[in-house]
């Protein structure tokens, strides 16, 4: 642990040096984020989540800075070109940036110009004229020289002496890093982003057609404006360019390395307007591209992590036994029937949609629901989605069970994993689709954890952003949300307990294996007997592992095994069971916290036990509630402007939010018809899986756009 990376974090956090030496000293040892912000408390003072993601991150940032320190510094003593100045202002660098400067004029590179230039033995020509124009002397350059002209080098006369000087002063100016950080500062703070279209894409390039003639601040661009600009360079239909104003970029030079107004003053100015112009300019817009793409990816990548949040935390419909449907038209609907706890019981193909055959469907249906007592229906909500819920409501199925509209967006992904044909092996992809339907409804989180989060349609440009950046993103958020919601360890699958905090694609397999050799866990300290589970893993995982029913009651809560001893005490001070301290909220309310505050255990985590006492188990989702679609609509050409329709938010982007209003084609409220306020982020209105109502401003048939709003002028009846 590198002190003055505790020291830099600390102040760039605004954070205490003790709380981030401790939170470092816990991820060096390999512990998790959900496990230090849970069961760690008092160590780092109730750092949350985000704050150990934000010092993870730094620390391996700092620490990739030292590792290229070590080998610029290292390539540098190897070619005997590091000089005590250079060593400490590179030692002193705080940045990649600053670092990459400094080394820039050092670095191995192909012959250049000025590389050719300095073979001729012009160097000291360029050093003569750089300090006359430096000190606004009056020396004659062509004078100077004289002396250079050498036919046996190739320097065949004044002019090309001088042409080679201007070379490496070129090339100089453009590497200085004085230099280099007032044209950074100009291209952040004056470059224009402009697109044009490429010649000969007008048609094949239509759908960037509002950036064929574009113009704007690069600094104000935003992010998915960059990502779209750039994704149309690439697909060749767009031509960019990042740059200010060339003279602006030409004074700042002329500032550093011309003083005077003499003869070899004018030779410098024309080199380094050329070192701007051939490669200070390309370099900088380079670098500017680079920043905004970063800049842009991590905004992306922080929309898709939270959308994926949202969604990985929808409602549960619970345990409940239902009748999955996979909508088809032309080849039926795929359904299956799953117990409570997803196994599947009953496969049947029915055709709902443009056949006579629809009461002999509807028989079987009927028949299927009675047999197994179903308790709800999930339909996908892919093509043929709309008439098949119609279908279901329509048969007044026993129990009156609701019929709900599940996003089927990445079942295909999971139909055809690995995952699901080792679960399924003699099923076809159909019936996995429909079981990865209905498991939705049950439990959204615990089947989503089948499949790339990329896969499950809530992103923006993900294909687009830094995919090391977007990976990393994800797997945090999925971590997140699994061990915020805890998993019962003797149903959970197998990729849902590898996102447990401390376990993995190993370890949960071995669980499962242990599970299907020895029955169900009868508490968490059976997990010891796991292969290759150690009591490292067992730490790491216990607390967010469940087993309900076993002779243990604090088994089946959040309360970490470690905290055991405290709970049977307060138990034992309140002369009662365990169980009977679960049960008796006046027991609970009579503890004093202060008396068992140790060392170890101070009263954050304290107040965390007693607050689990409360609702041993709970979970953190919101109580499942069902959008209805309007019956009425179902087709694109369904739509008409001014119509009022209730809608699911299916995606929230910087740009505003698409809703599904039951059509098969997502509409788009834009930021600017959210609501009847200024909207800085859309996600502070709407967030994926909301019920939300919608006005239709404009439907585009022939682009297939709908155009829909939040505001309330637009939602209040003519």
């Amino acid at each position: 642990m590198n002190p003055r990376h505790i020291e830099v974090i600390a102040a760039e956090l605004s954070l205490r040096e003790s709380q981030v030496a401790a939170a470092a000293e816990l991820l060096e040892g390999d512990a998790t984020v959900p496990f230090i912000a849970r069961y760690r408390k008092e160590a780092t003072d109730s750092l949350d989540e985000v704050a150990l993601l934000s010092i993870r991150d730094r620390l391996v940032r700092l620490a990739d800075l030292d590792r290229r320190r070590e080998a610029v510094l290292g390539s540098l003593r190897e070619r005997d070109l590091l000089s005590d100045e250079l060593r400490e202002k590179i030692e002193a660098a705080q940045t990649m940036t600053q670092l990459e400067d400094l080394y820039l004029p050092y670095r191995p590179k192909r012959r250049t110009r000025a590389t050719m230039a300095r073979e001729k033995g012009l160097a000291p020509l360029a050093e003569l004229l750089t300090a006359a124009a430096r000190e606004g002397s009056d020396l004659d350059p062509v004078e100077a020289a004289r002396p250079f002209v050498d036919a046996g080098k190739g320097v065949d006369d004044v002019e090309t002496a001088l042409a080679g000087a201007r070379d490496i002063i070129a090339e100089a100016a453009s590497e200085d890093a004085r230099a280099r950080n007032g044209l950074r500062l100009l291209f952040v703070r004056r470059a224009r982003i402009r697109s044009s279209v490429a010649k000969g894409k007008e048609e094949e390039g239509a759908k960037y057609r509002d950036y064929f003639d574009w113009s704007e601040p690069a600094r104000q661009a935003p992010s998915h404006r960059i990502l779209a600009l750039f994704r149309g360079e690439k697909e060749g239909v767009l031509s960019l360019s990042l740059q200010p104003d060339a003279e602006e970029g030409i004074r700042i030079l002329e500032g550093l390395f011309v003083k005077g107004s003499g003869l070899a003053a004018q030779e410098v100015r024309k080199a380094v307007a050329d070192g701007y112009v051939r490669l200070a300019a390309p370099s900088m817009e380079t670098e500017l591209r680079g920043a905004l793409k970063r800049k842009a990816d991590v905004e992306a990548v922080a929309v898709f992590a939270r959308n994926v949040r949202e969604i990985l935390m929808a409602s549960p419909l619970g345990q409940k036994r239902l009748l999955a449907v996979d909508p088809g038209i032309r080849t039926g609907c795929k359904i299956v029937v799953l117990d409570g706890q997803g196994k599947l019981l009953a496969t049947d193909v029915v055709y709902v949609v443009g056949r006579k055959e629809t009461s002999e469907a509807a028989r079987r249906v009927l028949d299927l629901a009675e047999r197994h007592t179903v308790e709800a229906v999930a339909v996908g909500n892919g093509t043929g989605g709309r008439e098949a819920e119609a279908f279901f409501r329509s048969l007044g199925l026993p129990g009156d069970p609701p019929v709900v509209l599940v996003n089927e967006s990445g079942a295909s992904i999971y139909s055809a994993s690995e995952a699901a044909r080792e679960e399924f092996p003699d099923q076809d992809l159909t019936v996995r689709g429909a079981v990865s339907i209905g498991r939705r409804l049950q439990d959204p989180l615990a089947e989503l954890v089948k499949i790339d989060p990329k896969s499950i349609g809530v992103g923006q440009y993900q294909h687009d952003v830094d995919q090391k950046l977007l990976r990393s993103s994800l797997d945090d958020v999925v971590l997140s949300c699994v061990n915020a919601v805890g998993v019962e360890v003797n149903t959970a699958s197998r990729q849902l307990l590898s996102r447990v905090s401390g376990l993995g694609e190993t370890l949960a397999g071995n669980i499962v294996a242990y599970r299907e050799a020895n029955g169900p866990f009868r508490g968490r300290s059976e997990l010891k007997k796991v292969s290759r589970l150690g009591p490292k893993a067992f730490e790491q995982a216990a607390g967010f592992l469940r087993v309900s029913g076993g002779e243990e009651p604090l088994d089946g809560s959040a309360v970490h095994p470690e905290s055991y001893p405290i709970v049977r005490r307060m138990a034992q001070d309140q002369s009662c069971s365990v169980g009977d301290l679960l049960a008796d909220g006046k027991r609970r309310a009579s503890i004093d916290l202060g008396r068992y505050v140790t060392e170890k255990t101070g009263l954050p985590t304290l107040k965390d036990i007693l607050a689990e006492l409360e609702k041993p188990g709970r979970d953190p989702r919101a109580t499942f509630e069902s959008a209805v679609f309007d019956a009425e609509v179902k087709e694109l050409e369904d739509l008409r402007a001014g119509m009022i329709l209730p809608g699911v938010v299916t995606n929230v982007t910087a740009f505003g939010a698409f809703v599904d209003v039951g059509v098969h084609q997502d509409g788009l409220v834009h930021v600017s018809r959210l609501c009847d306020r200024f909207v800085a982020d859309p996600a502070s209105v709407v967030r994926p899986g909301q019920s939300v109502t919608v006005a239709v401003v404009d439907v585009d048939l022939p682009r297939r756009r709908i155009s829909l709003s939040m505001k309330k002028a637009d939602l209040s009846p003519v």
